[in-house]
């Protein structure tokens, strides 16, 4: 009997489907990806697919990020509740009231929010291109920057600029535990501490390097160091080890003791090998964003992508 990871690729190839996921997916999705990447990474990818169906293997304003730069392909979504805490924690009408009660400034919102959302902004950035995008902004303009509070507060640090902030964050990154970090960095002296800029300040202040998933993996392959610890949603060790087999990588911890006693996103790992199979069988649940919100949202997302080339 053929193995669900087989069943997949010929139906794939048979529907004329791509496969996009991020990092975080579960090991055996990145697996039968035919692209694995950061949000920047996937824009970027999703806008060149020329394929019939577009399955995303991430969560839902992903997924509606492709729909947007890609309109006439089909989107579909392994889990239609694979939401995100970060894109949640920003709605879009108390959004708009936020910025109709601040006039005159230039609102930045990172990729983690919704359609919606993107629709408000004059442009969008993610952690790989945040920094670029703020300086592009003349130095007296105002900023509105939503919806992660500590990416703002990181893009505030590097760039010196005043911003004003959206009280929002990202359960993942705000589960690390400092004093457990500590003692991990205490037993693995000769490690590098790597971090993602929507971690907590504390955090970010032990880190030898911030970035995003993308520039984390490129700094492991780069850096002479044989050891390091990371503090980023767990999903991204599987492509990282691949790309450095003969290094050690040791997940940050949470303050919880979860399964891997490291920070996942329950929400990146409602994905399954299972659901992708169902959700290519059956061309559903399909991502559908209003024709009004896609035409807005569409804006600021090609002013970011004109700006990362």
């Amino acid at each position: 009997m053929k193995s669900l990871k087989e069943r997949i690729l010929e139906l794939k190839k048979e529907k004329n489907a791509v496969i996009l996921a991020h990092y975080y997916q579960e090991a055996d999705i990145q697996d039968i990806a035919d692209y694995v990447g950061d949000s920047l990474g996937l824009s970027q990818e999703a806008m060149k697919v020329d394929a019939d169906i577009i399955l995303f293997a991430g969560v839902h304003f992903m997924a509606e990020t492709a729909k947007i730069l890609n309109p006439t392909k089909k989107v579909i979504l392994p889990d239609l509740n694979a939401g995100c805490s970060l894109a949640e924690s920003c709605p879009a009408d108390s959004f708009k009231k936020f910025i109709d009660e601040h006039p005159g400034h230039v609102v930045i919102t990172y990729v983690n929010c919704s359609a919606e959302v993107k629709a408000l902004t004059d442009i969008v950035c993610t952690s790989s291109n945040a920094v670029k995008i703020v300086e592009s902004i003349p130095k007296e303009t105002p900023i509105i920057f939503a919806p992660d509070k500590n990416l703002g507060k990181y893009i505030i640090h590097k760039t010196g600029r005043d911003m004003l902030l959206w009280d929002g964050s990202c359960v993942v990154h705000e589960a690390f535990s400092l004093d457990k970090l500590i003692e991990l960095y205490k037993e693995n002296p000769d490690a590098k501490i790597i971090a993602h800029p929507e971690s907590e300040t504390h955090i970010l202040k032990t880190a030898a390097y911030i970035g995003s998933t993308a520039g984390m993996i490129e700094f492991v392959k780069t850096d002479p160091s044989k050891k390091f610890i990371v503090a980023t949603e767990a999903g991204i060790l599987h492509k990282m080890q691949q790309e450095v087999p003969d290094k050690i990588l040791i997940p940050a911890p949470a303050e919880e003791d979860n399964t891997c006693a490291c920070s996942e996103c329950p929400y990146m790992k409602m994905n399954t090998l299972q659901k992708v199979y169902d959700c290519l069988l059956n061309e559903s649940p399909e991502i559908t964003v209003p024709a009004d919100i896609m035409k807005k949202a569409l804006i600021p997302i090609e002013r970011m992508l004109e700006l990362s080339k």
